[in-house]
């Protein structure tokens, strides 16, 4: 077995299992518990090394914010996405939050831990996104921030690596012996989510944008856009964002609960 592995399994032994409820449950109900083998802190500490990197390459290749129309649009979106948060997690707000947008052809976005966020301009450009459009965009990655579905992915990869080599698992590993920026950049830009976390994400994200002040219904339109995107070859948005045959018929269904959400924001707009 490669000590990375043992190294890793350790660390499981180390840091602890725990069964967390993550977030409030909204409007949209979401009630599920999630077991946890690594700590918030590491994770976010991942992200935000690997984030970093991330930044640098795109500083390197001259991609970086080159836009500055773009750079300023997705952060005035995230602006009035971040505040409602709280309604899912009261220290959400106050996290380091960093927008940033890269300038390349591919349709593509994502959330770090700890609200990191990249949006890519193919994504905008070639399907000519409303605001609203891309708050929903946005308002779906922040969800997965918000419910930390990273921490929960690097934990199951774990879980898998310990059962694959059949190793019991020990205690004594010292702290940082997992990669993990390493971890945190596998599962953002190579491993999909799951149908569960894609619905959890979907829906959360639909009463943020409405919170917000933008209109729910983007959310379908967004969708649309995607699955027309998606004909003869697969974005990368959704090669780690799995879509089902009853994604927009889900958030149709959940429109209802969030309406009132968006009429009451809009009114103080």
């Amino acid at each position: 077995m490669p000590r990375g592995a043992i190294l890793g399994v350790w660390c499981l032994a180390m840091v602890g299992c725990a069964t967390v409820q993550t977030t409030s449950p909204g409007a949209v109900g979401i009630q599920r518990k999630q077991t946890m083998l690594v700590s918030e802190a590491s994770v976010e500490e991942g992200a935000a090394k690997a984030y970093a990197t991330a930044l640098q390459n795109a500083q390197q290749q001259g991609k970086l914010n080159v836009d500055p129309e773009l750079t300023a649009r997705v952060r005035r979106v995230s602006a009035r996405l971040i505040p409602v948060t709280a309604a899912f997690r009261p220290d959400a707000p106050a996290w380091h939050w960093e927008i940033n947008a890269l300038t390349t052809p591919e349709i593509n976005a994502y959330a770090m831990p700890g609200g990191k966020i990249m949006v890519y301009s193919g994504l905008v450009d070639q399907l000519h996104l409303s605001d609203a459009e891309l708050a929903a965009v946005l308002g779906h990655e922040i969800s997965h921030a918000l419910r930390e579905h990273t921490r929960e992915r690097v934990s199951r990869a774990y879980v898998e690596q310990a059962a694959l080599t059949g190793i019991a698992i020990a205690v004594g590993a010292p702290a940082g012996s997992v990669d993990l920026a390493s971890s945190v950049a596998s599962v953002t830009f190579e491993l999909p989510h799951s149908r569960q976390q894609e619905a959890e994400a979907d829906v959360m994200g639909l009463e943020l944008m409405a919170r917000a002040g933008y209109d729910p219904h983007a959310a379908v339109t967004l969708w649309t856009k995607m699955q027309a995107a998606s004909t003869g070859h697969t974005p990368q948005f959704l090669s780690t964002h799995p879509s089902s045959a009853n994604r927009i018929s889900e958030i149709e269904r959940h429109i209802a609960e969030v309406e009132p959400l968006y009429q009451q924001a809009a009114q103080h707009e």
